[in-house]
Parts: structure tokens; sequence; C-alpha cells
């Protein structure tokens, strides 16, 4: 018997490798039929330093539009001595299409030559890839930019430069290029509201190539690239690591050297304050720079940035340098985690929270854009398209706007308000249309070495390090903290749709030199389950500008603005509307040590008594933008 097991599985492990096989071939013959691979390209910059670049264009005579992603990341056709077909698939997409598909590694990644440097590669290597593109000739000499994350995150501070080749953008969840727009100052994901957020800790320990990593000979040829590339990708890989257990190592700047991690550039970024100029000499995008390309922004609720991502939007529409670009951004908002869009199913799961069907046809559009952009065609699916579609959770519809926040967003005011114990979800903090006539303070104690625990939330790229990873879930077990302050109102009678951004005022007295400030929307089901919506927090020694750091004084009342928070919920008749504050939500933000020291470089903190008033002329509110229909 055991002889006869062993030969069946034996056979199904055959088959399942020869049907795996078979599916690979097929996409290699498909693109034999109908397109030219040309494969480790090394596209040439102004300073010497040779680009990998992967070209598949449709056979044929004919000058074709190329669809372009420049990358960080791995795209090898092999890697473990098997073929990956994910690149592939992509290019024969396009190719079918009638376009052009490039994708290309960033200066300092894999097989490209040259020294890399996250959010600061010289913005010139864009610009030199449009102009060899543009000029070879099967190209049309239009390029339109594809990608997510760091694939995307380029794009808008190349497109500052206005190279005439560059037709269109379509970036998604590209927060991490985003460095300063209106209200928000967050560096590329760096910082929020001044505090640190930790993802890219975690996400540099896996990604940065350590520079004593050995390199290829300097102009080594095509040919040899493509023989090497079948068994050697240039991939580092580390040893996996504790997330959650690596993150809470301090200081934070040796985080990854006690991991044994590769060397690189984190351990200088880390020292950088939210205004040092080094952030604005790289590759960031920010809103004194010029922008006048048509763009179709994608963004997800669940992300990490959904704020300045849709402020940059909206930047984009009102501020472009003609009005032709004025009036071609368009975007969507999906309720999706990061880079999740076309993960979303019938039953969409974002976290513990089902928001219903909602799919939608990327392809579609995104084919419609580049059709118009790129080719110079008409499109109905592109003359129907709506400026702004968003999915509103609890509802669990798509809508469309002209603007956002949609015309019909009512600003409207809900006070904080308690007998002085709004600590726990048992205490007696009220969400109230109301202004409090007597100031009760709520006060609570801030350890920084026992902190709120990040659950859920709008994550990217922590690794274990979340409890419960990413997305909506249920806070009640949370709210039990006596650290957590919880304001809750009254059932309501009637659903409210929430659809902008939501503004923030807590009055903050403190004993401490300086502090942070956290706060969550959250939306209570009638069973009591409370599910997060959006976050964000405040180091308040930032408090009056990111160029600047004031200290506080024992026992003053301050006024702390919070970075807006953002969403389309819809709290249906019966659910009640809450927000909790506290001092940390950790790991999804670094600990503020309440010393006034660096943070970056500190191995102990102290204990803060931090109080939330509510009443005079301390008003602590919230502003919710709710959609009259």
């Amino acid at each position: 018997m055991k002889k006869l097991n062993h030969l069946f599985l034996t056979l199904v492990l055959v088959f399942a490798t020869t049907l795996a096989f078979a599916q690979e071939k097929s996409i290699i013959d498909q693109l034999d039929e109908v397109a030219i691979v040309d494969q480790k390209v090394m596209m040439p910059m102004r300073d010497g330093v040779r680009l990998a670049t992967d070209i598949y264009r449709p056979k044929g005579e004919g000058k074709y539009p190329i669809v372009f992603s420049r990358t960080p990341y791995n795209f090898n056709t092999w890697g473990n001595g098997e073929l990956n077909t994910r690149t592939m698939q992509t290019a024969l997409s396009w190719v079918e299409k009638g376009y052009a598909y490039v994708v290309q590694n960033e200066r300092g990644r894999y097989f490209s030559e040259g020294d890399w440097d996250i959010l600061g590669v010289p913005l010139t290597d864009g610009n030199d890839a449009f102009e060899w593109m543009s000029k070879q000739a099967w190209s049309n000499g239009k390029v339109g930019l594809l990608g997510c994350s760091s694939t995307a995150e380029w794009q808008m501070a190349v497109a500052s430069l206005d190279h005439p080749a560059l037709a269109a953008l379509v970036p998604q969840g590209y927060g991490a290029g985003v460095g300063r727009v209106g209200e928000f100052n967050e560096q590329g994901n760096w910082y929020r509201g001044g505090a640190g957020q930790m993802l890219f800790t975690n996400w540099l320990y896996s990604v940065q190539h350590d520079p004593m990593a050995p390199k290829l000979p300097k102009d080594i040829s095509q040919k040899d690239l493509l023989r090497l590339q079948r068994f050697y990708d240039m991939s580092p890989e580390y040893p996996r690591i504790d997330s959650k257990e690596a993150l809470a190592h301090l200081p934070i700047q040796d985080i990854i050297r006690n991991q044994n991690g590769p060397m690189g550039i984190y351990e200088e970024m880390i020292t950088r304050k939210p205004n040092d100029p080094k952030w604005f000499e790289g590759g960031l995008y920010h809103d004194d720079m010029p922008f006048d390309k048509p763009s179709f922004w994608f963004v997800s609720w669940f992300d990490v940035s959904a704020g300045p991502n849709i402020a940059l939007f909206n930047h984009a529409r009102e501020n472009a340098v003609s009005e032709m670009a004025r009036e071609n951004q368009y975007l969507v908002i999906a309720p999706v985690l990061h880079c999740s869009y076309t993960r979303a199913s019938e039953n969409t799961m974002v976290g513990d929270l089902n928001v219903g069907d909602a799919r939608l046809n990327y392809d579609e559009i995104i084919t419609a854009w580049f059709d118009v952009w790129l080719k110079g065609e008409k499109s109905e699916v592109m003359e129907e398209m709506p400026r702004v579609q968003y999915y509103t959770m609890g509802a669990n519809k798509w809508q469309t706007s002209d603007v956002w926040p949609p015309a019909e967003a009512v600003m409207t005011t809900m006070y904080l308000d308690s007998e002085g114990q709004a600590n726990t979800l048992n205490g007696n903090g009220k969400l109230t249309p109301k202004k409090p006539k007597k100031d009760n303070p709520d006060t609570f104690k801030y350890d920084p070495m026992n902190p709120v625990t990040s659950y859920g939330g709008n994550v990217c790229c922590t690794g274990n390090a979340i409890d419960g990873s990413g997305g909506s879930k249920d806070q009640s077990e949370m709210e039990k903290r006596d650290d957590i302050l919880v304001y809750t109102s009254d059932v309501l009678e009637e659903g409210i749709e929430v659809s902008g951004f939501i503004e923030s005022y807590l009055y903050l007295s403190s004993d401490a030199k300086d502090t942070d400030v956290t706060i969550k929307l959250i939306d209570v089901y009638p069973d009591g389950k409370a599910y997060n919506l959006d976050e964000t927090i405040q180091r308040v020694r930032y408090r009056e500008g990111y160029d600047k750091e004031v200290w506080m004084e024992d026992g003053k009342v301050y006024e702390i603005k919070m970075t807006p928070m953002s969403t389309s919920n819809y709290f249906d008749k019966g659910h009640r509307i809450r927000i909790e504050v506290s001092s940390s939500n950790f790991p999804r933000f670094d600990r503020n040590m309440n010393t006034g020291g660096n943070t970056y470089d500190e191995t102990e903190g102290v204990i803060a008594t931090n109080s939330i008033h509510h009443g005079a002329k301390s008003l602590s509110r919230i502003v919710l933008p709710i959609v009259k229909k």
C-alpha cells in the first residue's frame, strides 16, 4: 500500500510539473507568435550608467506606443532555475493590444548598473529613458507610465520635467513618491504628522542591496547577461525574521543592523527630520514642482497613504500647467489594501470586513486611457468615464462624482465630551453635535515601553509586525485598554454617508516636553463590533510646522490639528460613529519617547501623563464630510 501511495504521489507531482511547464511554454509560444522579445538591453544614461531593460514589441512593420514600467523589483524571467511568467503575461497582454511593453530596473538594482538610492534616483534617468525609447525605429514617440507602489512612486517627479515623449501616467498606490502636498508632509510615506512610519524599516531589510555584494563587470555584454539571467538573477535572499520582534528593538536606527541585515541607506535616512533638505533633492514630488501630464490615479482606502494620494489628484487637477492637463485628471478609490485592486471579488474582504462586490474592470479602464493618449484613438469608455469613481463601504457600492470630496458633502462638526472618564469603551466618552459647556478632561498614561499595538489599519510592507495584518478589524477588545480614550455617538436613527477628508482638532495638555496624539475613525455595528476606517497621528513638537520643533510646557493646553483622515463609508441606521484617541499606534508608527530627543537614537523613554480637553474654549472635535442625498 505504501508503495502504491508513493507511486500515486509521484505521478501527481509529475503531472503537475508537466502541466506547469506546458503553461509556461504556452506563454513563450504565444509571445513568439506575436512579439519580438529583446531582454537585457542595457539602456545608457547620460552619465554612462546602463539600466537593464526588457523590451517586448509587436512583430511586423509599424511604429508602436510604449507602456513603460520602471521598478526597483526583480522582473527577471528566470529564478531558482524556473521560468517566471508574470512579466511575460503582462507583456503579452500589451503586445496583443498593439503596444510595446518595456520594463526596466532602477539604477543599482539587479542587473542595472550604478548605485541605488531609494526616493533619490536621479530624475534624469526617466528623461534619458524617454529619449532613448522615443527615438527607436519601432516607437511612435509616445510613452505611458504604468505601475503600483515603488513602480509608481517615481512617475510624478519625473513628469515634472515635462519630457515631450511622456504622454500619460497611470500611478497606483503611489504614496511613496509624494513628498509634500497641501496639508500632508509625509516625505514618501516616511512620516505622518511628523511621526515615523515604520514600514520602510521592514521593507528596506528585505529589499536594499548590500553595497558589499558582488557586482557584474562594467560594460558586460547583452549576450553574457542573457546567459547569466537563466541561473543568476542578482536577487539577494535575506534570512526571514520576526518583524514584530525586530521592529521593537531600540534604538530605531539599529533595527536592521541588529538583525544582521544589509548595510545600505537606512541608517542615514532614519536621521532625517520631516523638513530635511535631502527630501527635496531626490525623486519625490512636492507641490511646488510643475505638473502637466494627463493622469489616471488609483488609490485604495486601506493603503498606507490614501489622504496624500487623493490630495495630489486634487492638486494636479487644480494646478496643472495647462488646461488640457487640468481637465484630464481621473481618480479611482477602491476598498482594498495596498496594490490589491485586482484582488477584489464578489465578496471583497478587507481585513475582517466584508465590503461586498468591489470589482472593477481595471484592464478596460487603463487600456482605454492609453488608447486615447498613446494611440490618439477615440474611446467610448473614456468619453463616459466619471472624473471620480469611489467605493462607499457600508453601502457597498461604487459611486461617481465630478470632484473630491463630492460636491454634496457638508462639513459637519461633532464634539468630544465626557464626565472625565472616557478611558476604555466602558467609559463615558461621547461624540455629540452639541458643544460641551464644561471641560472635564480625560487623562491617561502613555508608556512608550507599553504602547498601544497596531491592529489592522491602513498599512503596507510590515510583514507580521501588525497584529491582524491590515484592513478593518474589530477594535473593541483593544478598546479595553486604559490608555485609549473612546468617544461614541448615539445610535443613528438614520444612515449617514461620510465621504471626503475628516478634520480633527484635539486639545492636549501633558507633563512631557513632547508626545504623540493618535486618532482612529470607527464604525460601530449594532452587535458592538468596532471596525476601523482610517487613522492618523501627530507628533506634538511639529504642531506649528515641520520646519521647527516646539516643546510643551507642563499643564499648558495646546490645540493639535491632525493630518486629515479620508474615507467613504455609510454608517447605517442602528450603527454608531466612534473615534479613539491615544498617544501610540505601534509599530504602524514609531514610539515617541516623550523626552524631546531624536527618537531614532533613544533607548529609554519617560511615561507621559496626557489629557484631552473638550469644553469651554478647548473644543476637541472632528469635522465629518456628510453627503446629503
